[in-house]
């Protein structure tokens, strides 16, 4: 299992983050950074990016998620083994916290990619025999909301610990440290204390910024800062994260990094504004069109392009596919889906009603509720139509996610106690669900406030699939639809330029959109059997661009700068 000496010379690349999605059954992730992260790590195998992935190893996961009588979201802590796959890092590290010196060790994963290159995932853990009990708690929980003070520690074993991990693990030629989102950040610190010149430091870094939205941008009360790292953060760094006195780790990722990009280009815009003193650029998101797609419909590519997964460009001739076959791959897949419906609700749907699908966070920008806010009027458009399922977590601390759920659940009673119409939720949202849902429903829904999705990746998954997006113009869905509006609907208004969030963002207008758009368009589409099959088609398509295939090639050539002399490419 160890990673041979030739391999971690030529690694270049350290892709750092708080999250990565490797598997269902392994909880170093919650929602869309890890899976992104997950896919990232994916392609980056596949296309034999020479990287490294480093990420926290969470013993108690996120949480798992349960809906009690009354559409109460309840958490319980996860509880996993580590499977045989996992090696243990033999020598830990030591880091200073505080006054305490803290072993920090690490579990070795492996992802390998088409053509047997290997990426190697060290998942960080302070649960080392040595350390205090304590200490072990540190790397507990994802995102530990339990003090400020857990979570700068985190951060801390994160940055500080994957420079210091990588270089004790004889990764001596690292030319790159991708930090994904702030969290990592703190692996400047330790870098300049490696090299002495913060110039020196900055060429190496690079750094993505994932939300407009407050909570992917931490600060930390300069206090806390001098408590847990008393006097070895350099005054030099700190002047560059200062935020009217508090430390800002994306300003401290920005302005010691040599390259910033967001995640869309809309949220490219939108970075500069919030930066402006930052030249950030975009990198829109993608996914890893092998792991998203469902067999009905791979099996599907296969016949008709048996090289498709290492020439995604030939998705772009999906009109190409086969009305029949296309259909009984979506009919096999919404059967997949209802069937584990059924073992997991009370409330049985149809298969032959449209079903909608909405599965994300349950962020309040994110807007779950929308398409309840005249919920008469949805109650009698979908009367006998259609039906509703619902799937995501709402962080343990926030309160008004938690009122969407349940707001959710007292729709749904309503609705189809009123008009026969179904909604579901269902428990515990996670990557082996997703894979059902984006493949299974058939409009893919999203109404976020516009502007504070930076990207979405799930209506890429549905995409993928053959599934339409019905989707508020942001993130990845103003692109998407702009290269092909055959692919779905766009709710309410586009204003590129908006001078009014809050009109743009009106509750009223952009659900009368959606009530319109169902009453005008996907039901009667839905009962054009063609007209249906040729927007999936078109839908597909969308997928040679939005994967994660070009998207790392993007990182390679523009923020890597990696030089290769034959093409990069998928193996076959």
């Amino acid at each position: 299992m160890e990673i041979d000496e030739e391999l971690k010379e030529n690694t270049l690349v350290a892709y750092i983050s708080m999250e990565i999605g490797i598997d269902s059954s392994i909880p170093t992730y919650s929602g869309g950074l890890g899976v992104l992260s997950g896919d990232t790590i994916r392609s980056a195998a596949d296309l034999e990016i020479p990287m490294v992935a480093v990420c926290l190893c969470y013993s108690s996961g996120y949480f798992y998620q349960l809906f009690n009588e009354k559409g109460e979201q309840k958490e319980k802590e996860i509880e996993w083994n580590y499977f045989y796959e996992f090696e243990k890092i033999a020598k830990p590290i030591t880091i200073k916290i505080e006054d305490k010196e803290v072993l920090v060790t690490a579990w070795l994963y492996k992802v390998i990619g088409q053509s047997g290159h290997i990426i190697p995932v060290y998942l960080l853990t302070t649960d080392v025999e040595g350390n205090e009990d304590w200490m072990k708690q540190m790397t507990g929980s994802l995102y530990d909301s339990t003090s400020r003070w857990n979570r700068i520690v985190q951060e801390q074993i994160l940055g500080i610990g994957a420079v210091k991990l990588l270089k004790s693990q004889g990764y001596e030629n690292l030319k790159v440290y991708h930090l994904n989102e702030g969290h990592g950040s703190f692996s400047i610190v330790e870098l300049y204390k490696n090299l002495g010149d913060l110039e020196k430091v900055k060429e190496r870094v690079v750094f993505t910024t994932h939300t407009p939205v407050p909570a992917g941008h931490d600060k930390f009360d300069q206090k806390l800062v001098d408590k847990v790292f008393e006097n070895r953060f350099p005054s030099e760094i700190r002047k560059l994260a200062d935020d009217k006195g508090s430390l800002n780790m994306t300003f401290l990722g920005i302005n010691v990094s040599r390259y910033q990009n967001g995640v869309a280009k809309k949220h490219g815009e939108i970075s500069r504004k919030m930066f402006p003193n930052a030249n950030i650029d975009y990198i829109t998101n993608g996914i890893h069109l092998p792991f998203w797609i469902s067999k009905p419909i791979r099996k599907m590519f296969e016949r008709k392009w048996p090289n498709w997964k290492s020439n995604p460009h030939l998705l772009q001739n999906a009109i190409e596919l086969d009305d029949l076959e296309l259909f009984d791959a979506h009919i096999e897949n919404k059967f997949n889906l209802i069937n584990y419906q059924k073992g997991h609700s009370w409330n049985l749907l149809d298969e032959e009603l449209i079903t909608f699908g909405f599965a994300r966070r349950f962020a309040t920008y994110k807007r779950a509720t929308l398409i309840f806010h005249d919920i008469d009027r949805l109650g009698k458009l979908c009367q006998g139509k259609a039906q509703f399922l619902f799937a995501g977590k709402a962080h343990p601390k926030d309160v008004m996610g938690k009122d969407y759920i349940k707001k959710i659940y007292e729709s749904g009673e309503y609705l189809y106690d009123n008009y026969g119409v179904k909604v579901v939720l269902i428990e515990n949202y996670n990557m082996d669900m997703a894979h059902m849902l984006v493949s299974g429903v058939d409009v893919w829904l999203n109404t976020p406030e516009r502007y504070r999705e930076a990207s979405g990746t799930s209506g890429m998954k549905a995409a993928l699939n053959g599934i339409l997006n019905c989707s508020v113009l942001d993130g990845w869905w103003l692109e998407g639809y702009k290269k092909n509006p055959m692919a779905g609907w766009a709710i309410g208004p586009d204003d590129s330029n908006p001078s009014d969030l809050g009109v743009l963002n009106d509750w009223d207008i952009d659900s009368n959109a959606f009530y319109e758009i169902l009453e005008n368009e996907i039901i009667p589409t839905y009962m054009n059997h063609e007209n249906w099959l040729l927007r999936s088609k078109n839908a597909i398509s969308l997928a040679a661009y939005f994967n994660t295939h070009r998207m790392v090639l993007e990182y390679a050539n523009k923020a890597y700068r990696l030089k290769r002399q034959k093409p990069w490419k998928f193996a076959s």
